[in-house]
């Protein structure tokens, strides 16, 4: 059964920072494409970031210069760090991972980020 399990989020004032990981129990995790999604209360989920196989990466706008996505393919676990937070970046965020970018088939059960202001 595949699992895929978020942590690292929490309540960080804005400029702050946090490191979200998600923890894959999919094989082999080398060969799938990752990504980051969040979805802040009354609005739709939005891309955030995404590693493929090959390391390379992409970013939403909004998050571009201040989200920083990585993988570690040996403890099959993908990191989001993200710097400079905002109050706009309130939301659940959620790791997914796709054999076939971007066919996601696999969602994690999300972590919830809240910014201050």
């Amino acid at each position: 059964q595949v699992q895929l399990i978020e942590s690292g989020g929490g309540l960080v004032q804005a400029g702050g920072s946090l490191r979200l990981s998600c923890a894959a129990s999919i094989r082999p995790f080398s060969s799938y494409s990752m990504g980051w999604f969040r979805q802040a209360p009354g609005k739709e989920r939005e891309f955030v970031a995404a590693i493929w196989s090959d390391s390379t990466t992409a970013y939403a706008d909004s998050v571009k210069g201040r989200f920083t996505i990585s993988r570690d393919n040996t403890k099959k676990t993908v990191y989001l760090r993200t710097n400079s937070l905002k109050p706009e970046d309130t939301a659940v965020y959620y790791c997914a991972a796709a054999y076939r970018a971007p066919n996601y088939a696999y969602w994690g059960q999300g972590t919830q980020v809240t910014v201050s202001s």
